[in-house]
């Protein structure tokens, strides 16, 4: 199954599935936005929009996703905010020239994507040198076994995300972006917080 058409039938209930176990996280990654004031933000992978209620007045911002069912419930909750505009596309290919963007929000994307390396050189390609990207996912970290994780990523990462992602390689891969913060979240330390930042 396509990631396309899985998010397409995943979206009426991706929000009873995602909002509960990841609001809190979402919501203290966001505050990292607090300071933006009138900078342009790239929500990549913006989904139904959860962000979309605690993103602050000031900055503008662009949201994409791929499929057009997540992106009609971003629009319901973007409601008549004039700084919100929210295009239909791939992450994986950016349809935005390079070095647009003050700042990328990733969200949820890397381990949802096939190729997460892929959505992060993007990601790198349109942020502006000092720009930041802000991370929140799932990630195993380097050099752990986690059997589990591994073989239920077999099965789930054809339907919904990715269980096997590791972070260090994908910056392996991304030599401009230098790594400002990681902080492993509850619970267990699955879930991280990173900021990356790009080099002049």
């Amino acid at each position: 199954m396509s990631l396309k058409h899985s998010y397409t039938l995943l979206a009426p209930i991706y929000d009873l599935i995602v909002n509960g176990p990841t609001a809190g996280m979402r919501r203290n990654s966001l505050a990292r936005l607090s300071e933006a004031r009138d900078q342009t933000i790239l929500l990549s992978g913006i989904g139904t929009g959860l962000d979309i209620p605690d993103l602050p007045a000031g900055p503008s911002y662009v949201g994409i996703d791929l499929t057009t069912a997540m992106l009609r419930r971003a629009q319901r909750r973007a409601g008549q905010r004039d700084n919100i505009r929210l295009h239909c596309g791939d992450v994986m290919r950016l349809p935005y020239a390079d070095e647009q963007f003050d700042i990328i929000l990733m969200h949820l994307i890397l381990a949802v994507v096939p190729e997460p390396e892929l959505a992060l050189h993007e990601a790198a390609r349109v942020v502006r040198p000092g720009g930041r990207i802000l991370i929140l996912d799932k990630f195993l970290r380097h050099g752990e076994r986690a059997p589990v994780r591994r073989v239920l990523n077999t099965v789930i990462r054809h339907i919904a995300t990715r269980t096997d992602v590791v972070l260090e390689p994908l910056l392996a891969q991304c030599p401009q972006l230098q790594l400002i913060e990681e902080t492993r979240l509850a619970p267990g330390g699955w879930f991280h917080q990173i900021e990356l930042r790009k080099t002049d």
